[in-house]
């Protein structure tokens, strides 16, 4: 990595940082380029088990860094297939948790990376942004879909075509973010958060984190028969005996992955 992405570990927990505080985390080739990696060695790390997401300085992200100039409609989209859309991808299938710890605002595809983690913890002086109808543009990054699938139709497009600031605490009531905290006590709750569920048996959160993923795109009998599969996995594996166990001798499990 060039270092405009910071990967840091504590234990079980990688902490990753988007670092142009300058540009207010703004994202130019090497930032995606440095995101699909950190995410990508978040995910193979078998001794993570938990992720944050955050910006460095004054903000999560700011969006794309529309200074560095994009010549044709091809090339964005050949940008977002292929350059944005690996990290979001890594975010959201790797069988781990993944916090979003929002600091200031995230805007524009940086609102799609906010958006992207399984859990969010937002600044109380945090807002979201969607500006794109203000310069002709579709929310992008799986934008439109991890909004409606948050909070709605009616609401995501307001969101989107408004481009209203929508702040910490509107986003907590819209679905959109599960804690607001101070400022200040932002990256150590995230983190406290991701170190709690690094004691949670990894399986059952993976596959919880898989059935939830699909939820969206299953009726109510396939998503039965899907927990179903799932849950015949977990029974069988020697977490699920250990958690059994440790229940039923009153005492904290030792889950291993296994």
């Amino acid at each position: 990595m060039t270092g405009t992405v910071l990967y840091e570990t504590d234990g079980a927990v990688a902490v990753i940082t988007l670092n142009r505080p300058d540009a207010l985390n703004s994202f130019d080739k090497e930032m995606r380029a440095d995101l699909v990696e950190a995410t990508g060695q978040a995910r193979d790390d078998a001794a993570i088990r938990a992720v944050v997401l955050t910006g460095a300085g004054r903000c999560f992200s700011a969006g794309a860094d529309l200074k560095a100039g994009f010549k044709t409609g091809a090339e964005v989209e050949r940008i977002i297939n292929e350059e944005y859309k690996p990290s979001l991808v890594n975010i959201t299938e790797m069988e781990k948790p993944v916090i979003s710890a929002v600091n200031g605002f995230a805007a524009g595809i940086g609102l799609s990376f906010a958006l992207a983690g399984d859990l969010s913890v937002m600044g109380e002086s945090a807002f979201l942004l969607s500006p794109f109808s203000s310069i002709g543009l579709i929310p992008d990054g799986g934008a439109t879909w991890l909004l409606t699938a948050a909070m709605g139709s009616k609401n995501a497009y307001e969101m989107a075509v408004e481009g209203n600031r929508v702040p910490a605490q509107r986003c907590k009531e819209l679905g959109l973010a599960n804690k607001v905290v101070a400022d200040d006590a932002l990256l150590t709750t995230a983190k406290e958060w991701a170190v709690n569920l690094t004691k949670k048996a990894p399986l059952a959160l993976a596959r919880t984190k898989k059935m939830m993923r699909q939820a969206p795109a299953l009726n109510y009998a396939d998503a039965i028969t899907n927990e179903a599969a799932l849950q015949r996995l977990c029974f069988d594996s020697a977490d699920s005996k250990e958690g059994i166990t440790a229940f039923l001798e009153k005492r904290a499990p030792k889950f291993t992955g296994n």
